[in-house]
């Protein structure tokens, strides 16, 4: 059940959250099977929700336990980390349920955008998404350069 290592979430895709906090996935991204096991967190400075599947929030904690923190702060980084992730599964349409505290940390209500960032994908409200856009694409246009594209 799940994805594998190799999924790749890509696109953008808009969606409706409804009154119960409810929102469909898109099903590209998704396996066939009901019950899929996602993790949701609040990104620590920017206003959206990271998504993502258990091998992903495994590599989280990986870097954190490799990073250059000392024993306390790596101790405390997991801990805030691990704490205001949430887990959801999909039901027999997709859907996820986001937790209210997630969705007022990161603007959300009635419309929202998915992004696919690779190895993860992004749930943002419009707003913040298009306010971010403008900041971020300077930054793209210099490394797309740099690497040819």
């Amino acid at each position: 059940m799940g994805q594998d290592a190799t999924t790749v979430y890509s696109g953008t895709f808009e969606r409706a959250m409804d009154a119960k906090k409810r929102v469909a996935v898109p099903a590209s991204w998704l396996a066939k099977e009901e019950g899929e096991v996602l993790h949701v967190v609040p990104h620590p400075k920017d206003g959206f929700l990271m998504v993502m599947p258990p091998l992903e929030l495994e590599r989280y904690q990986a870097k954190i336990e490799a990073s250059a923190l000392t024993p306390v702060g790596k101790r405390h980084a997991i801990r805030k980390f691990f704490s205001e992730a949430h887990t959801v599964t999909t039901d027999k349409q997709g859907r996820i349920v986001l937790h209210e505290k997630h969705c007022e940390r990161a603007g959300l209500s009635g419309d929202v955008i998915f992004m696919g960032t690779g190895s993860r994908f992004e749930i943002w409200s419009p707003e913040r998404l298009a306010a971010a856009d403008a900041e971020q694409t300077d930054a793209y246009l210099q490394a797309a350069e740099a690497i040819g594209l």
